[in-house]
């Protein structure tokens, strides 16, 4: 077999800058590489020195897409940092703006960005004239999970309402109850959507690789917003021990960090948190999860679509059985937070779309930030994309070159990375 040499540029439907190279000869693959080759964001030195209101709102920037988990990460640092207790309808509603950042997420990485590999699309501009229908009912459900995210956080990216023990404007209930319809008169369209990705779920390629899964797990529910670290290999640990599990080091090819904690690597995202949290989904997720034929612990990682469809499903579930808990309760427009300005250090953790996220800040009592760090989600997959590329590319050296390239494009939008955030762009290398 000769030599096969593709050179692929600028590779859409991610978000970020990084590079796959390949080299292959004789049906052999000499080199296969993933590569992170932006510079760095610097978001920890920024806060240094900043004041502690201040910190969700710059960490929110980190990204455009998480930025209401980067946000809840960060509050709940301080807070742990500072001693504060947030009372228990913060609570609920913090769960609702995760939910509401979920399917923002969700639903734009599986109808905009997976939906063109599997119908056959460059990418989502063309459906607009062959599959009609269904990019409305996917513009649809992403219009109205921004309108969700404005309702709870204020405005649809970097929140404004999310602040150190609450919020600085709540939804009424009127809000709520109309927030609450829209999404169960939405359900039929993301079960049409979903029916869509059933008929064309046999394009993703059924590639394992056994690995560990890292992801909030809890007892009570489907973990998003809190719990404690869990991995498929070892336990649960508290999240004060994140850095046990993270263990980041520095690769020669990459300028972001890669992670291990059991095994060689580690992945999180969507498909960690459902084969760590099954048991806790909503019925209507746990059916389709059963459609797909997707069950813990899968080791597919192009089966993190699929698990982003199903959680796209629970997500409205709990949303709909949370809004109904805090009618049942009341809800008190004028509640405010109430806490003092303490020294401490705080470690903050969320799942956010990509997987588990970390912030960890230390103040003094001044409430002056004087270090801080933060764990990115597409950060702790880079190793794992990298031992993927490892497996895969030598199962697909027979098949043309076309389809190579997409196979490879399509296992690193699996993962939905958020490459910019953890260091953007992706550049896809075959070196003669």
């Amino acid at each position: 077999m000769s030599e096969i040499n593709i050179n692929v540029e600028h590779l859409t439907r991610v978000e970020g800058h990084g590079n796959i190279v390949l080299n292959a000869k004789n049906g052999n693959v000499e080199k296969v590489q993933w590569q992170v080759s932006e510079a760095p964001r610097f978001f920890e030195s920024f806060v240094r020195g900043r004041p502690y209101n201040e910190l969700s709102h710059i960490t929110s920037r980190i990204c455009g897409i998480c930025s209401i988990g980067h946000s809840l990460a960060s509050l709940k640092a301080t807070e742990a940092a500072m001693g504060i207790e947030i009372s228990e309808q913060t609570q609920l509603l913090r769960r609702l703006a995760a939910h509401a950042e979920n399917l923002q997420s969700h639903v734009l990485h599986v109808g905009y960005l997976v939906a063109p590999d599997l119908l056959g699309a460059p990418s989502v501009i063309p459906l607009a004239s062959s599959h009609t229908d269904a990019v409305l009912k996917i513009v649809g459900l992403h219009r109205l999970a921004n309108e969700y995210s404005n309702l709870t956080c204020g405005r649809t990216v970097h929140p404004v309402s999310l602040v150190v023990g609450g919020f600085s404007h709540i939804p009424s209930e009127k809000q709520l109850k109309e927030m609450r319809q829209k999404w169960v008169d939405a359900i039929p369209d993301v079960v049409a959507v979903a029916e869509i990705v059933l008929a064309n779920a046999h394009k993703l390629p059924n590639f394992v690789r056994e690995t560990e899964f890292v992801a909030l797990t809890a007892d009570d529910e489907y973990a998003i917003y809190d719990g404690d670290i869990g991995s498929t290999d070892t336990g649960r640990v508290p999240v004060d021990q994140y850095l046990d599990i993270t263990n980041e080091f520095v690769v020669p090819h990459s300028t972001a960090k890669y992670t291990k904690h059991n095994r060689e690597s580690y992945m999180v995202g969507a498909l960690a948190r459902f084969n760590l949290n099954y048991d806790r989904l909503g019925p209507l997720a746990k059916e389709w999860a059963g459609k797909f034929g997707l069950e813990p612990v899968n080791h597919n990682p192009f089966m993190n679509n699929v698990a982003q469809l199903v959680e796209i499903v629970h997500s409205i579930e709990d949303t709909l059985a949370l809004i109904d808990k805090l009618l049942e309760k009341g809800v008190d427009v004028n509640e405010r937070p109430k806490y003092e300005v303490k020294a401490g250090r705080g470690i903050g953790a969320v799942d956010v779309p990509r997987g588990i996220l970390f912030h960890d800040y230390t103040y003094n009592d001044q409430g002056v930030c004087t270090k801080a760090n933060c764990i990115i989600p597409t950060n702790q997959n880079h190793n794992n994309i990298n031992l993927d590329f490892q497996a895969f590319a030598p199962t697909i050296l027979d098949k043309p070159e076309a389809e190579i390239e997409l196979l490879l494009e399509m296992l690193v939008r699996a993962y939905d990375p958020c490459i910019s955030c953890s260091t953007h762009y992706l550049n896809v290398e075959w070196k003669r």
